[in-house]
């Protein structure tokens, strides 16, 4: 289970991707101004990546959009993601972390897989071994060709990561669930007033 380090981290989680949301191809903004509006984490079996789902509001544009961002936080530089860092910070216990957008990222990519195909469980954003719950997975099981995913692709509101002849969609601007969907992680966000809201954050395309 992921460790939660109460601690300082500089630069901050915001303060990076707000840095690297511009030049993505599906961000509506224009300087983005960020808020927490949700979130979990995934496990990385062998203890050394850390994998979190963030949700974030920006208050940029007239009507704050909600935007997905997964990240992984690594302790040594990715071998050939350096297209997918969005910079380096330094972690008050574990020292200076490497952060990647995780959708280019094979642990993490592997781990939403497990995911996907009941093998684990969501993990709470802000506390140590604790299942998050309110995380819902329609699950299936994925077997990529040879074993590993392929190259992601950006759209103008998602990213795909082909899985053999199926790929994982991450809904960057996510949206309400679609019933039907095969293979789909849903999970709360708190938007600024009314009740808890639930969204589709991954779908699976294809078969």
């Amino acid at each position: 289970m992921a460790v939660i380090h109460r601690t300082s981290l500089v630069p901050g989680k915001t303060d990076l991707v707000a840095a690297w949301l511009p030049g993505r191809q599906w961000y509506r903004g224009t300087v983005p101004r960020l808020r927490k509006a949700g979130g979990f984490r995934l496990d990385d079996p062998d203890g050394a990546v850390g994998i979190e789902f963030l949700l974030l509001l920006d208050d940029s544009t007239p009507e704050p959009q909600l935007y997905q961002v997964p990240l992984t936080y690594r302790g040594a530089p990715l071998p050939g993601a350096e297209n997918a860092l969005l910079g380096t910070a330094e972690h008050g216990t574990l020292g200076r972390r490497w952060i990647y957008d995780a959708t280019r990222d094979p642990v993490a990519v592997a781990a939403v897989l497990d995911l996907l195909a009941g093998r684990t469980a969501a993990q709470a954003q802000n506390d140590s071994d604790t299942v998050d719950s309110s995380v819902v997975v329609a699950g299936v099981e994925l077997v990529s060709a040879g074993g590993e995913s392929g190259v992601a692709v950006d759209g103008d509101t998602h990213t795909d990561v082909p899985i053999g002849t199926a790929a994982v969609r991450f809904h960057r601007l996510p949206a309400a669930h679609q019933p039907g969907t095969r293979g789909s992680v849903i999970a709360p966000h708190t938007p600024d007033s009314g009740p808890v809201r639930t969204v589709e954050l991954v779908s699976v395309l294809g078969s």
